[in-house]
């Protein structure tokens, strides 16, 4: 092989990292704002103790997220009935932007000490910045909602000392 052939794997190769500051660049101006309007409008519309964060961490990669930071205020007077109940922060829905520029949507769950740590998340899917739409954002809100109830109340025993068969 000789070097010249070289040079349609080195086009490929600019084109690739094009690619990449093409999509951080459409992060950056539109879909973290896009991402961070439409959670902040959700937390405003549905108080239950949630709120958002912008994380930047390793390097440059950023996130966005919702988390369950506190117990909603409506329902205090139902856990002052069983003084032991302890609410547990820290389910969070995260769009996390990818060394490659792509954006990451996962669940974590809550973290309890007694729990697998391999069942502290869920991938709900990968899309590039401008696949990111507000009815997007809406519908992984809503799936979510949905893994958190599965997770409060889940469908078979998981707790330690029980055995689903």
């Amino acid at each position: 092989m000789k070097i010249e052939h070289l040079e349609e794997r080195i086009n490929d190769y600019k084109a690739s990292i094009k690619i990449v500051v093409d999509k951080k660049s459409e992060w950056e101006t539109n879909t973290k704002k896009l991402i961070l309007k439409t959670l902040r409008n959700t937390v405003k519309s549905y108080n239950i103790g949630w709120k958002v964060q912008e994380l930047n961490w390793i390097n440059n990669n950023e996130a966005v997220n919702i988390i369950f930071d506190s117990f909603p205020a409506e329902l205090i007077d139902c856990t002052n009935k069983i003084p032991a109940y302890q609410f547990i922060q820290g389910g969070a829905l995260v769009f996390s932007q990818s060394y490659s520029g792509d954006v990451y949507v996962m669940v974590l769950f809550p973290y309890v000490e007694q729990l697998p740590i391999e069942n502290n998340s869920l991938e709900l899917g990968i899309y590039g910045p401008t696949e990111i739409t507000a009815k997007l954002i809406i519908e992984k809100v809503d799936e979510f909602l949905k893994e958190m109830i599965k997770w409060e109340v889940p469908s078979y025993k998981t707790q330690l000392g029980f055995q689903h068969k």
